[in-house]
């Protein structure tokens, strides 16, 4: 299926509020802290219509238990190894820094993709200043609009569109990393509930 691409909707944050809500109870014994993420979290960007979720987990013992408790709640998780994180040119090489479990919503639900990851990893860090450079930065986030609707038109399936998607992502990542020395950006504290 072609992937869609939507202006921006102020429901988004209300969504991701029910959503979490809904997670941190399926992950009630297992410590963690949730985060929108993703295009949808980033106010006046056009996006797929699919909340974008991180859960970060302090261990990968806690990266099994939750997805665990995701899919015993009826989320549908990806097996271990499927959907992890892409390395990133010019980051680390090391593959546990991109090792995430990805979960979609339960029949019926809204969409919504879930990305649980190690705190402190890399892909933790890349999800969550990719969203703040792009919030802090509305002209990076007006061209990256414009390079997924133009990904949008030209892919024929979600899965080519994500994976041509990566290496524009990765550009800006690498001008977010800047932006984050240049201001003193830092991760925020784990476990932030």
């Amino acid at each position: 299926m072609r992937p869609r691409i939507v202006e921006y909707d102020r429901r988004w944050p209300e969504q991701f509020e029910l959503v979490s809500a809904r997670l941190r109870e399926a992950l009630k014994s297992v410590e963690v802290s949730v985060e929108h993420i993703g295009s949808t979290a980033v106010p006046g960007l056009a996006a797929k219509d699919v909340i974008d979720v991180m859960t970060a987990v302090g261990n990968d013992a806690d990266l099994v238990k939750a997805a665990d408790a995701l899919a015993a709640a009826g989320w549908s998780v990806r097996p271990a190894g499927q959907g992890n994180d892409h390395p990133v040119p010019e980051l680390t090489s090391d593959p546990r820094e991109w090792v995430k479990r990805f979960a979609h919503e339960p029949e019926g639900d809204r969409r919504t993709n879930v990305h649980v990851r190690v705190a402190g990893r890399a892909n933790h860090r890349y999800a969550i200043l990719f969203r703040d450079f792009l919030k802090a930065h509305p002209d990076e986030a007006a061209r990256y609009a414009e390079a997924k609707r133009g990904l949008a038109e030209s892919c024929d399936s979600t899965a080519q569109y994500a994976e041509e998607k990566d290496p524009v992502c990765d550009v800006i990542y690498l001008s977010a990393e800047r932006w984050a020395q240049e201001v003193g950006w830092q991760l925020p504290p784990w476990p932030r509930h």
